[in-house]
Order: C-alpha cells, then sequence, then structure tokens
C-alpha cells in the first residue's frame, strides 16, 4: 500500500475500538494464558516499557519497523520486537518512553514521529514488564542507525505482508516456563515472532484490518 493511501486511514484508528485482550489471546502461547490467569496484580509490580509501531514508507510503499535483539544471556535473546524499551525516572510519560527508547535504539528522532495513539498494554510474565505500545508513522524515508549493544539488525515489514493472513503459523518450541509446546505468531522471512511482539502485532493487525 503507498504511504499516502494509508495515512489518509490515521484518523480511523485513532477513533476504532481495539479489539484488545480478544485479538492478544489468540497469539497466547499455552501454559502463559493459564500464567496470566494466576497472576495477582495487587502482589506483583511490574516494571514498565514502551514500544513504538513505527510506519514508514520504504520505495513509497509501507512499512512496519521491528527490530532483531541481540544476543544476551536474558528471556529476550535474538528476539524479533519493537523498537523500545523500560520507563526511566526522567520520562514523562509513557509516549515519551516510546519515542526516546526509539531514537536510542534504532536514530529515529521524536520529531520525525507522528503518534496516532496507544494500544493494549501486555504482560511478560518471565521478565515481569507490562508494556505499552503506541502506533506512529512518519512520511519519510527512513535512515536507521542502531544502537548496537541492544539491536542487530532490522527487520522492514511491508504493509501489505503484514496483512496477510497466510503469514500466521504456529511453531514447536522450547520456552522459559515451558518444554516443547506449539506457539502461534507470524512467519516474517526466515524470522518466527512469538509472545508478546506477537500479541501486540495481532491487536494492530486486527485494527487495521476494520479500517483499511
Amino acid at each position: 500500500m503507498h504511504i499516502n493511501e494509508f495515512l489518509k486511514y490515521t484518523s480511523k484508528i485513532q477513533n476504532v475500538g481495539l479489539p484488545a485482550t480478544n485479538a492478544h489471546a489468540k497469539m497466547v502461547p499455552p501454559n502463559r494464558e493459564e500464567l496470566l490467569k494466576n497472576t495477582d496484580f495487587t502482589k506483583v509490580t511490574p516494571k514498565k516499557a514502551a514500544v513504538m509501531m513505527l510506519f514508514y514508507p520504504k520505495d513509497c510503499h509501507t512499512h512496519l519497523a521491528l527490530i532483531l535483539r541481540t544476543s544476551y544471556n536474558g528471556v529476550h535473546s535474538s528476539q524479533i520486537a519493537f523498537p523500545g524499551g523500560k520507563v526511566e525516572h526522567d520520562d514523562i510519560d509513557l509516549q515519551y518512553t516510546a519515542l526516546r527508547e526509539t531514537h536510542e535504539e534504532i536514530g529515529i528522532h521524536p520529531n520525525t514521529i507522528n503518534v496516532v495513539r496507544s494500544f493494549t498494554e501486555v504482560y511478560i510474565p518471565p521478565s515481569n514488564f507490562m508494556v505499552y505500545p503506541f502506533m506512529g508513522y512518519s512520511s519519510n524515508e527512513l535512515k536507521f542507525t542502531l544502537q548496537e549493544d541492544e539491536v542487530a539488525g532490522m527487520v522492514e515489514f511491508p504493509l501489505v505482508d503484514f496483512l496477510d493472513d497466510k503469514i500466521l503459523k504456529s511453531k514447536t518450541m522450547k520456552t522459559s516456563y515451558a518444554g516443547s509446546i506449539d506457539v502461534p505468531g507470524f512467519q516474517v522471512n526466515e524470522h518466527f515472532i512469538w509472545g508478546a511482539t506477537a500479541m501486540i502485532l495481532n491487536e494492530l493487525k486486527e485494527t487495521l484490518k476494520m479500517v483499511l
């Protein structure tokens, strides 16, 4: 889809009702749903993070920016994710966090991004993070500058491919809280996207399908 065509729909995206947890549930790995049900948020205080679902033109066609995390000793090592990160004490709000972290991780200045709206937060039990997604766009082509200690590469995801249901797959995986289980997700070229990122992606996908 041409970027100018996509941008015509941003006002509708701002006002449409979100599918929220109904969309998330379709991408929840087995056993995690039980973990979520048994989480008592009166006793657990999650850390907060915010991410940016950033659309932009590449050769005039609309793309979504995803990142490949570096390999490290942690539960999100080498995973596909959105640019973003944890809330810092000086952040004025969650949107500021998403913009600041996007700038730090992939070099896109906040002034370049038009924020459309926030989406439904997702809790990640293994790392005890509540993640708050925001959707934004740039009208201009972007040049990414990666924070190499955190970002190993970019995954530039064409909107037309994102909206195609053929990318919805399942894969047998070992997770941090279960043995080998079938996990739902998105197959993007050689990358399988699952967990919280897939849950956020699915709400975004279903929201876009309501208005495009």
